[in-house]
């Protein structure tokens, strides 16, 4: 598990430049890599969530 958190976190930071290249100087290729890296995020929790409740019960 402690594996998985270190694989998310590695993304979220992934993510940081282009956030920054987004937001503050309005380039929207780098928005286009956000939400890609956002939907991959969502995927990497969703496969967290499932090995968490799989290990609950």
């Amino acid at each position: 598990m402690a594996n998985m958190f270190s694989k998310l976190q590695e993304h979220v930071a992934s993510l940081e430049e282009d956030f920054s290249k987004f937001y503050e100087k309005g380039n929207k290729a780098a928005g286009t890599r956000v939400r890609k890296g956002m939907q991959e995020l969502k995927a990497l929790a969703q496969e967290i969530r499932v090995d968490v409740q799989d290990k609950k019960n």
